[in-house]
């Protein structure tokens, strides 16, 4: 598709609900989100827990797999995502539940939390509202309120800063305790806005560039294990309910031990494929070494290979650099599709649907 990106009354066409106005705006999110979770209501005895599962799907659940990667050093305990009707058998009285709904309707976090009310596990809520907090009000568990909008994937900020301030006053997870990295990530990001950002031109504008570069082919989202590899599957979601296209996300090293095999037969599918490498100049130099080799050996086939490099000191503002690049990416990439960023039609459908059937 021919596109104009520097045309903003062309953007704004494409656009009429606003995913752009969300994605320009998620550093002020981050900052209401921080102090959502300084000022949540906690209970004291929840600090002494020996596991922590967080219950979600999509965008309410991906903020839990961001705390557990980014997390992996510092937390005192067990955190894991819970993506399911039902609830791992070792939940009790000595885990900490959180059920995670950005609507608080999602009908797989509403069936999780009530096998966690049975089992006994200290339960804590973060929703905007809607059925899951009713229950928890009836119940007398705590909410962590946050506001409600459109897209809970446009709502990273309040899915994961509120998780993350929490775990740490709890002092379930270590970090820094004034913030000093939420205030690095979001000069990060600022920064990031003022080139990915609507009105900075193609030329210079990375994320456009990137899209022009992905449209009309199949992304292929690398990232190294950690917290890459959580993005990677960021960008891969973003790409689908954003873009309106089909996208795919593996992780370093494991890739390296099946999926570089299948870089050879159907040549003319494998061209239609570009892969796109998260990367972190702190990376091992075996890792770093791996992922030259395996694109040397895939971009013999694919249809381009491209490496997207964190920017910031801490991990914290890293990670939310790359989740940005990637968020710009899957906006500009709609606009070339000639799709409305904001509507999720096919999960609209399969909702009603599923509501038609009984337990």
């Amino acid at each position: 598709m021919q596109l104009d990106f520097d045309d903003p009354k062309t953007l704004s066409r494409l656009d009429p609900k606003g995913m752009t106005d969300l994605i320009v705006g998620l550093p002020e999110q981050i900052e209401e989100a921080y102090d959502i979770g300084r000022n949540a209501e906690i209970p004291s005895e929840y600090a002494d827990v020996k596991s922590v599962v967080i219950s979600g799907l999509g965008g309410s659940a991906i903020g839990g797999d961001l705390l557990r990667s980014l997390t992996l050093s510092e937390s005192k305990v067990p955190i894991s995502v819970n993506r399911d009707y039902a609830i791992p058998a070792y939940v009790g009285p000595d885990t900490l539940f959180i059920a995670s709904s950005y609507s608080g309707n999602t009908e797989e976090t509403l069936s999780a939390f009530e096998y966690a009310v049975r089992a006994g596990a200290r339960i804590l809520c973060i929703s905007s509202g809607g059925e899951l907090t009713r229950r928890a009000a009836e119940s007398g568990i705590p909410v962590v309120k946050i506001p409600g909008g459109p897209a809970p994937r446009a709502a990273l900020g309040y899915s994961f800063v509120p998780l993350l301030i929490i775990m740490r006053r709890l002092e379930l997870v270590e970090g820094c305790p004034q913030g000093e990295d939420i205030a690095e990530m979001l000069s990060v990001m600022r920064g990031l806005r003022e080139v990915l950002g609507p009105g900075a031109p193609e030329s210079v504008n990375h994320a456009k560039q990137l899209a022009r570069k992905v449209y009309g082919k199949l992304p292929v989202i690398y990232g190294s294990e950690g917290y890459r590899a959580v993005v990677a599957q960021r960008w891969k979601g973003q790409v689908n309910e954003n873009s309106k296209a089909a996208a795919y996300w593996n992780v370093y090293p494991e890739l390296d031990h099946n999926e570089i095999v299948g870089w050879k037969s159907n040549p003319e599918l494998l061209r239609s494929m570009f892969v796109i490498n998260l990367r972190d100049k702190s990376e091992s130099p075996k890792m770093q070494r791996r992922i030259e080799v395996t694109s040397e050996v895939i971009a013999k086939y694919a249809a381009g290979v491209e490496d997207v490099w964190a920017i910031g000191k801490s991990d914290l503002a890293k990670l939310f650099s790359l989740v940005y690049i990637g968020d710009f990416m899957s906006l500009y990439l709609a606009f070339l599709n000639g799709e409305d960023p904001m509507p999720v039609e096919s999960i609209s459908y399969l909702k009603s649907r599923l509501a038609e059937v009984e337990g």
